[in-house]
């Protein structure tokens, strides 16, 4: 029985700084966006990583001779 007097305030300080932890999250905008990455991996990017390389013309007269 009188582990009950720990247990119980221990678990309202666990439960208490969850709930602080929870309501951090949500004042820094953790959850404003879930949606946006997923969709965001799906779109093409307008600016490629890699440059393109385009054939090079001595490599083609040299193919011609």
């Amino acid at each position: 029985m009188t582990i009950l007097y720990l247990l119980i305030p221990l678990g309202l300080l666990l439960l208490g700084i969850a709930l602080w932890a929870f309501m951090w999250a949500v004042r820094s905008g953790q959850f404003d966006d879930l949606e946006g990455p997923a969709h965001r991996i799906l779109m093409d990017d307008d600016d490629p990583r890699l440059p393109h390389q385009s054939p090079r013309l001595d490599s083609l007269s040299e193919d011609d001779s």
